[in-house]
């Protein structure tokens, strides 16, 4: 009995490990946004790098360190001892200074130290925008080379029922054999056209698992939700209003911005760092000096006869130059992308707005009938392949459609640093 229930249990980890494994995720956009916030390694690893510079204000803020320096006498020769300190047979040496920065350079490293923060932070939202894109992106594209698949995935199942069909009226001799053969041909094709597009589909998902931190044997279904296709249409929105976004949101825009103020602030640095700085120290010399128990004021500030940091403000001013051509290229570029993002969704929406939305439907119901009439023979074999190809035409080109028109949405939300379209 005791063995029995072993093996019954045994049974029941079996089996539910088998079920775990073939466990499908049921992914939707929303979904698969939020894990790409969470999981994200790309994302990050560029959330650290703000850490690391706001790391750097906790050393812009940090005052130099006095510097102590003390000195005693090694060896008297003429008490053959070592290390002594005393008045009668010693002797020693010290003291102690600390720098001074002049010219407002703490204030100066601190305000520049706060820059690369906002430049740090406006890098992160940027990789934000793009890996958001890809995702959405890659998110429409997969989920209806999927639909594609099941369109390829029904026609080799109605496909392969016909040709056995036609193997026993073919025995019978009821039909030719070259009819058998262009079926067969025809499911040779449909096979292979649908292992292309799986071949591409996988390459979709591990796209998908990557930019969401899935793991890579998760197995993934997709969910879109209809409301996500009735969207207002761009041309609903003003084309300046998409202008204006753009130039108030982008990521880019805005380290670009910062980028010039960066290397603004850096040049008033160097320009302070021509200045030299000034070191107080207080001494003290036991005999060594005139008077003995000699105490010192001592003032050290270097002369800038040479060196006036002239190297690095020729860079920083090079820095400003370049980083203001940035500027103005990113903000033509900026203009050019959301005119011909704009343009591109306008285009796909009045394609979609084109098609019938009955016509999938009637073509199915089409198609339905055709395979009933020509396994009533009462069209021919060509006339049944050719409106065969034309229903596997017709529904891929529907999905190519759809994936197009909600690509270029994505892609304007993209252009415009802006959340439009959801």
């Amino acid at each position: 009995m005791t063995r029995i229930c072993t093996l019954l249990l045994l049974f029941l980890v079996l089996t539910r490990a088998t079920f775990a494994q073939t466990d499908t995720l049921s992914l939707n956009l929303n979904q698969a946004e939020n894990l790409f916030i969470k999981n994200n390694f790309d994302l990050l690893a560029s959330n650290y790098d703000i850490d690391k510079a706001k790391a750097e204000i906790i050393t812009a803020r940090l005052f130099e360190n006095p510097t102590l320096e003390y000195e005693n006498l090694f060896y008297n020769h003429e008490t053959k001892k070592f290390l002594q300190t005393s008045y009668a047979y010693g002797q020693f040496a010290g003291s102690i200074s600390q720098l001074f920065k002049l010219a407002g350079k703490r204030n100066k490293n601190i305000k520049l130290a706060q820059t690369g923060v906002k430049l740090a932070e406006y890098e992160y939202f940027d990789l934000l925008r793009t890996l958001k894109f890809e995702l959405v992106n890659t998110f429409y594209k997969t989920y209806f080379a999927a639909q594609s698949v099941k369109v390829y995935q029904e026609q080799i199942s109605s496909t392969d029922q016909l040709l056995k069909a036609y193997d026993l009226q073919l025995k019978t001799g009821n039909v030719a054999a070259k009819d058998v053969i262009r079926i067969k041909s025809l499911l040779i094709n449909l096979k292979a056209e649908q292992a292309g597009l799986l071949n591409e589909l996988e390459d979709n998902y591990k796209d998908l698992k990557l930019l969401c931190g899935l793991n890579a044997g998760t197995s993934i279904d997709l969910v879109l939700d209809q409301t996500d296709l009735k969207n207002p249409s761009p041309d609903k929105i003003p084309y300046s209003a998409l202008l204006d976004s753009a130039r108030a949101n982008r990521a880019d825009l805005k380290l670009a911005k910062t980028d010039l103020l960066y290397n603004e602030r850096n040049l008033k640095l160097q320009k302070a760092m021509a200045i030299p700085d000034i070191e107080i120290g207080l001494s003290y010399d036991l005999k060594g000096n005139y008077p003995e128990k000699y105490t010192g004021l001592g003032i050290k500030i270097p002369i800038p006869l040479f060196s006036r940091n002239q190297g690095e403000i020729k860079k920083a001013q090079v820095g400003i130059t370049a980083a203001d051509t940035h500027l103005k290229r990113k903000e033509a570029l900026l203009e050019n992308e959301v005119f011909n993002s704009y343009k591109t969704a306008l285009r796909n929406e009045k394609l979609y707005a084109e098609i019938d939305p009955t016509f999938s439907t009637d073509f199915n119901t089409l198609i339905s009938g055709l395979i009933k009439n020509f396994k009533a023979r009462n069209i021919s074999l060509i006339e049944f392949l050719d409106l065969y190809d034309a229903y596997k035409e017709n529904t891929l080109q529907l999905n190519k459609v759809q994936f197009e028109r909600m690509s270029s949405r994505a892609e304007l939300n993209y252009v415009t640093g802006s959340n439009l379209f959801k």
